[in-house]
């Protein structure tokens, strides 16, 4: 499995977004500068997000994008998974009916469980982890949460979105 470019955008949009705190509202622009993103690409990723409910736009000359999930409850599964779809690593796993051996194929176990184990080590990974971690991205240079911002309650992605 490739993570596709669509897929690395969204990562480093939420990232950044991440580093800013949640409902902060960032201008699209500085995010694909400072994350390396083609601006028209961010937009087309930024719908998806916030069709995942991951992030909000806000459309207008003071308008951009921020995140209303909190970092400690959004995951590197959800941000990927919202951009790109399930992530499988076979056609055999995300559809049997495109293999007749697969009832009784050893290597189709395999592919479970290295799809299994792949989702659940992404599923761990959160983005406040991942900010304590800034050594992969060294173009993000995190900045404090506004003093006196509240964090909000969690709002879960919407299961389905694409």
């Amino acid at each position: 499995m490739r993570l596709t470019r669509a897929g690395e955008y969204a990562v480093r949009c939420v990232l950044y977004l991440a580093s800013q705190g949640m409902g902060v509202l960032c201008a699209r622009k500085d995010i694909a500068r400072k994350m390396d993103i083609p601006d028209q690409f961010l937009g087309k990723i930024a719908q998806q997000l916030a069709r995942a409910g991951a992030i909000e736009i806000v459309q207008g000359s003071k308008g951009g994008l921020r995140l209303v999930v909190a970092p400690e409850q959004l995951t590197l599964l959800e941000v990927v998974e919202a951009v790109i779809g399930e992530i499988f690593l076979n056609d055999c796993i995300m559809r049997p009916e495109s293999c007749n051996r697969s009832h009784a194929c050893a290597v189709h176990c395999i592919w479970a469980k290295a799809k299994d184990q792949l989702r659940q080590t992404l599923q761990e990974a959160t983005f406040a982890r991942m900010l304590q971690e800034t050594s992969c991205m060294p173009s993000l240079t995190l900045e404090a949460t506004p003093a006196g911002r509240p964090r909000r309650g969690v709002n879960r992605l919407k299961k389905g979105a694409k």
